[in-house]
C-alpha cells in the first residue's frame, strides 16, 4: 500500500495549540519537535503541563507572546506544540539489533547541525549509503519539518533518527557497545583515509560555525579531516558528511 498521502497529511497538520491539547499529545506519546510557551505563563493547567514535561524529560522554549501570535492567530492559550512528522527511536535499542543481524554498525551523529536543508541532505546521503541511524541532540539541532523531509527526498522516513538529550552520553554508550568514535574535524593532521572504518563506527559531524563540541573531541577515538587543496578552507557540512560516509562505505565494500 502506498502510504504517501498519510505522510503528506502528517506534515501539513503538525501544529497543535492550547495547553490541554499539548498535554494530551504528550500523554499519548506523540513525538514533539518543539514546544513554545509564552513567557510569564501561569495557572493550574500550565503547572500541570510543566510537571508533565519535567516527568517526560521534554524541553520547552519560553518565548514572547508575539512569536506565538506570528505562528497562529488562533487561541493558543500561550502554548504551541509542533508534532514531529517522524517517530524518533532510541539508539540504545537500535545498536543491539544491528549486531544481532550480523551487520557492522555505521552510525552518524550530528552535533549542532541546525539548518534543516543540511539535515535533509545529510539524511539522504546517509540512507543511500546504508547508515544504520542518525543521532541528533534534543537541543541545538535542526527541526525535522517539511523542508527537511523534502530535501531528504523522503529519506527521513526510512532511516532511524534518534534524539538524545546528551550527545556525550550517547557517544559513551556507542563506545561501550563497541563502536569507535570518529570525529570529522579540522583540529588534526590525520586524514579520513587513515581511519579503518570497516570496524563498527560512529561518525560525528559538527556545525559549520562551531564544529564538534570539545567534550566529544576529547573522548573521540579518532580525529580525521578531509584534505583541502583550494583556497576556501571549509566545505558545507552536508558535502563533508557525504565524503566521509562514502569513504566508510568504500572501505566496507
Amino acid at each position: 500500500m502506498n502510504n504517501r498521502p498519510h505522510r503528506e497529511s502528517k506534515e501539513s497538520n503538525q501544529m497543535i495549540f492550547g495547553i490541554r491539547a499539548v498535554i494530551e499529545a504528550v500523554d499519548s506519546g506523540k513525538d514533539l519537535e518543539a514546544i513554545y510557551v509564552q513567557r510569564g505563563l501561569s495557572g493550574g493547567l500550565f503547572l500541570e503541563l510543566r510537571a508533565l514535561l519535567k516527568d517526560k524529560q521534554i524541553n520547552y522554549q519560553q518565548v514572547p507572546v508575539e512569536k506565538l501570535n506570528r505562528i497562529t492567530r488562533k487561541n493558543h492559550q500561550g502554548v504551541i506544540g509542533i508534532i514531529s512528522p517522524v517517530s524518533y527511536q532510541r539508539i540504545e535499542d537500535i545498536v543491539p539489533t544491528i549486531f544481532e543481524k550480523g551487520e557492522t554498525p555505521l552510525v552518524l551523529m550530528l552535533d549542532g547541525v541546525t539548518d534543516v536543508r543540511n539535515l535533509g541532505a545529510i539524511a539522504r546521503t546517509a540512507e543511500c549509503a546504508g547508515v544504520h541511524a542518525i543521532v541528533v541532540p534534543v537541543k541545538g539541532s535542526a527541526q525535522i519539518n517539511a523542508d527537511a523531509i523534502k530535501t531528504s527526498a523522503g529519506a527521513l522516513f526510512k532511516i532511524p533518527v534518534c534524539r538524545h538529550d546528551n550527545l556525550q552520553k550517547a557517544s559513551q554508550f556507542l563506545r561501550e557497545s563497541g563502536l569507535q568514535i570518529v570525529a570529522c574535524t579540522e583540529k588534526t593532521s590525520d586524514l579520513i583515509y587513515a581511519v579503518d572504518m570497516s570496524a563498527p563506527t560512529a561518525i560525528v559531524m559538527g556545525s559549520e560555525e562551531d564544529g564538534i563540541s570539545n567534550e566529544i573531541i576529547r573522548t573521540a577515538d579518532h580525529l580525521a579531516k578531509i584534505p583541502m587543496a583550494g583556497e576556501i578552507a571549509s566545505l558545507n557540512v552536508s558535502v563533508s558528511a557525504g565524503i566521509i560516509i562514502y569513504e566508510a562505505l568504500r572501505q566496507r565494500l
